[in-house]
């Protein structure tokens, strides 16, 4: 295995020109595929290749010739016939058109107000005025608004005293909190004198501050001095409660006997309303019986006044009756007048339209598109693998001979025999004492007494041998080789 050369690039214009002339060629067979002729009962469309244009690629100077078409459309016989007929009838009717657009110009060069200066004459806005109508009726009399007074109604009465709302100035706080501070002053010197005394008898015995045993002892006095204060709090609070109760106690006699006073208050307020309830009624009635006679005259002048406005209406309607049939007449003369001014000009428009011949119906035919082919991508893509085989060949090549070249100076141990585990790398070519070169194989193996299995690379002694015995040399029934000199003899190969 010598040195491998490197790829040659493509010619950048060499490849832009395949790939030109393979899109140019696909187009103009897509071009063939898709021009398909038709044939159809109103006629024939025929695709045909009529000449070509010469096309000149900028960037590599080639000519192409680039094919033109023509697309030609023929009627059916009878279509045909149609069509001839329909042009011969246009250019009648062009004729009797002109002729009668002569006639039609003293139509319309004379003034409508002519016409209309006979018309009659409409309705006039006189006829629907009539007698206004009766919007106020005589009035029955006032309305009843006010009768005598009954008095006034009591709306209150005399009142037995405030009801108690509390049961003091105060909750009795400052009684128990009094309470509670007088026993507290008489147990807190006691506690306190207990616990100088616990605390000596714990230091007597030896029990040392902090300890276990000392923190036990103080929590039990702690948790009895605890209960103690607790039993003075619960003592204030038995107080308080026996001088809220005794407050409540009287609170409640005397709003007894508040209530009591309001409702005899009430019973006499009561009987005063119902004798002023039983006057009021009176008068009311009284006011109501004049109020429903003014109400009855009401709805006779009411009834009055609405026969009067429906005469009023009906004779409204009957004016309005005479009106429309006026309008009616005189609408209906103007539209005659302007239906005999536009008849020429329609009569005209229909003489100049005539009917059309059936266009066919081209079907929309199945279209084949040859892909391009892309030819600069493959191109590229062989340049590609070309690099990359060059590169895993050169990295073989440098780790070969970077393992010939790691064997370092002097003379190596390369007996065959010496070694094991033996693996073929690759082969290299050296040149002879007398300029011929020969394959070299580069193996990897390691030493039969390395205990480490260490692997190494380069060639046998005996295959170096057989190329230049001057670099191999043997000691003691194992050959050795010179590797400075068997890698002059690759190199001079390469």
């Amino acid at each position: 295995m010598g040195k491998p050369d490197a790829p040659t690039p493509p010619n950048p214009y060499a490849t832009a020109a395949a790939a030109t002339g393979t899109n140019v060629s696909t187009a103009v067979a897509n071009a063939f595929l898709n021009n398909t002729n038709q044939s159809t009962p109103y006629g024939n469309l025929t695709y045909n290749q009529t000449g070509t244009y010469s096309w000149t690629d900028p960037t590599t100077g080639q000519a192409y010739s680039i094919p033109r078409f023509t697309a030609t459309q023929d009627l059916s016989d009878t279509e045909q016939a149609i069509y001839n007929q329909n042009a011969a009838t246009r250019y009648a009717l062009a004729g009797v058109g002109s002729q009668a657009a002569n006639n039609l110009s003293g139509l319309v060069t004379n003034p409508i107000q002519n016409a209309l200066a006979g018309a009659p004459g409409g309705g006039q806005a006189s006829w629907l005025s009539t007698p206004g109508p009766q919007t106020q009726i005589a009035n029955a009399g006032p309305v009843q608004t006010q009768f005598g007074d009954a008095g006034n109604v009591a709306t209150g009465y005399g009142t037995g005293g405030n009801i108690q709302m509390n049961v003091g100035p105060n909750d009795f706080s400052a009684d128990r909190q009094q309470v509670q501070d007088a026993l507290m002053a008489r147990m807190n010197p006691q506690l306190q004198q207990q616990q100088q005394a616990l605390q000596q008898q714990l230091a007597d015995q030896g029990i040392r501050y902090g300890s276990d045993a000392y923190n036990n002892a103080m929590l039990t006095y702690s948790q009895q001095a605890n209960d103690a204060r607790w039993g003075a709090i619960q003592q204030a609070g038995a107080e308080q409660q026996r001088m809220q109760q005794e407050a409540i106690a009287q609170g409640q006699f005397a709003n007894t006997a508040q209530a009591q006073a309001n409702q005899q208050n009430a019973q006499a307020a009561a009987f005063q309303n119902a004798g002023q309830q039983q006057l009021y009624e009176q008068l009311l009635g009284r006011g109501s019986f004049a109020n429903q006679a003014q109400a009855q005259q009401f709805q006779q002048n009411a009834a009055q006044g609405t026969f009067y406005n429906s005469a009023v209406a009906q004779q409204l309607q009957q004016n309005q009756a005479v009106f429309n049939a006026a309008q009616s007449q005189r609408n209906q003369y103007l539209q005659e007048q302007y239906a005999a001014r536009n008849q020429g000009v329609n009569e005209i428009t229909a003489l100049m339209s005539g009917s059309q011949v059936s266009q066919p119906n081209w079907l929309n035919t199945p279209s084949s598109q040859i892909p391009t082919t892309d030819v600069a991508g493959l191109i590229n893509q062989n340049f590609s693998q070309q690099q990359s085989n060059y590169n895993t060949q050169m990295n073989n090549w440098n780790s070969i001979m970077g393992g010939i070249l790691g064997l370092g100076a002097g003379y190596l141990k390369s007996d065959e025999r010496e070694k094991e585990n033996v693996v073929h790398m690759g082969t290299v070519f050296a040149a002879t004492p007398e300029g011929k070169t020969k394959p070299l194989a580069i193996k990897q193996w390691s030493y039969k007494d390395d205990p480490t299995s260490t692997l190494h690379l380069g060639p046998m002694a005996q295959e170096v041998e057989r190329i230049d015995p001057s670099a191999v040399t043997t000691r003691k029934g194992v050959k050795y080789i010179k590797p400075q000199q068997v890698m002059g003899s690759i190199l001079r190969a390469a």
